[in-house]
């Protein structure tokens, strides 16, 4: 059984309580943006059903970015879109938008939990490999992005541009998303950085 409270249990030991959990997700995608979430959680709070937002269902995410966001002390959400990671790459744009989503925070952070990142702010940080299992910080914050991403996909960006299946693959590398490209060509929102190693692929298999 994980303690997805022991990193947080130290830091409150120290008489830290506002110590936020940070992540992002669509980091792996060729559309849309990449998105951040920083959750503050109170203090002793136990979320038990709470955990790296890959590993739950959809209608559990939902049902629990509700209670996630009921129960915040603070939370704030980082966007980045696709001209600016071809800009600077994914992995700038990942950062930024945990930055974003950092100082969009209506509390100050004492301490920064965050999944397998630095954030570049001068708050005292630990990086946490497979934090989003780890922390419940963590896992609260990528239970949020994830959500907030997939209904961007869902309700917005879907029907800005019908046809390539954004609702279902939410811009991940699909098949179906893969032929949409190839029939349709890229939307404003696709990452070019990401497309031109795609296509230099299907050009190898033809």
């Amino acid at each position: 059984m994980i303690n997805r409270l022991q990193y947080e249990s130290e830091l409150w030991a120290q008489g830290l309580t506002a110590i936020a959990g940070v992540d992002e997700v669509g980091r792996g995608c060729l559309f849309g943006d990449v998105v951040a979430a920083a959750v503050i959680l109170p203090v002793g709070l136990v979320l038990e059903e709470v955990n790296d937002s890959k590993q739950i269902s959809e209608k559990k995410r939902d049902r629990l970015y509700d209670q996630i966001l009921e129960e915040a002390i603070a939370w704030s959400v980082g966007r980045v879109d696709s001209t600016v990671i071809d800009t600077i790459n994914i992995r700038q744009a990942s950062r930024l938008a945990m930055k974003q989503a950092v100082q969009g925070l209506g509390v100050v952070p004492e301490y920064l939990l965050v999944d397998a990142e630095s954030v570049d702010l001068n708050t005292r940080q630990t990086a946490i490999i497979r934090g989003d299992s780890l922390s419940q910080s963590i896992a609260a914050a990528s239970i949020v992005a994830k959500v907030t991403r997939d209904r961007l996909c869902a309700e917005v960006w879907e029907s800005l541009y019908p046809g390539y299946g954004i609702a279902v693959h939410k811009g991940y590398a699909t098949k179906v998303h893969r032929e949409a490209l190839k029939e349709l060509g890229p939307t404003p929102l696709h990452r070019r950085s990401f497309l031109k190693g795609l296509f230099a692929e299907q050009q190898k298999l033809f």
